[in-house]
């Protein structure tokens, strides 16, 4: 896809992590699963953050939606590296990454009380840059604010992205 382009230019990067992943015996799939896990905290924290009246939690979900996203990547660098890859672990990996994005941006969406566009929504790295300035951004954005327009931006290009993964998915059994 079109990350794979960018894969030389972070296989450096990823090394520790895909190090650290085998010397704790871990799996891709475990990898996987500990990235939706991030995903799941992320959104909790997005839920959480306006209702409690503290907006550093929009940065700290931003921040478990980022190691979400690194985990993504070195789930696929270790598959490689173990020579495990596959079809299905490949499955698992987008359909794990489509619930994320759900997660995450139902997590948004329950924070404002805003649930229509945030249940037609999805995407990871916007949601970590939203979060993160949600938290020091105070001044509003219309009816919606700053999390409600992401929210609506993200009903009109997630379906997009959900139809690009899941045909490259299928396509690769």
């Amino acid at each position: 896809m079109t990350l794979d382009r960018l894969r030389p230019a972070v296989s450096g990067a990823l090394a520790p992590s895909v190090g650290l992943a085998k010397r704790l015996g871990m799996t891709p799939n475990a990898v996987s699963v500990v990235a939706f896990a991030m995903a799941i905290l992320g959104g909790g924290l997005f839920a959480a953050a306006p209702r409690r009246e503290m907006p550093l939690l929009y940065l700290a979900g931003a921040v478990a939606v980022a190691l979400n996203g690194w985990l993504d990547v070195v789930d696929g660098e270790l598959a490689r590296d173990l020579g495990t890859g596959g079809p299905a672990g490949d499955l698992l990996d987008h359909v794990l990454d489509r619930y994320a994005d759900i997660v995450v941006v139902v997590g948004l969406a329950a924070g404002i009380e805003r649930y229509g566009p945030g249940l037609a929504a999805d995407r990871l790295a916007l949601v970590i840059v939203g979060g993160a300035a949600a938290a020091f951004v105070t001044r509003s954005f219309g009816p919606l604010g700053l999390v409600g327009w992401l929210l609506v931006f993200f009903a009109v290009v997630g379906h997009f992205t959900a139809l690009q993964r899941f045909y490259y998915a299928y396509r690769a059994l």
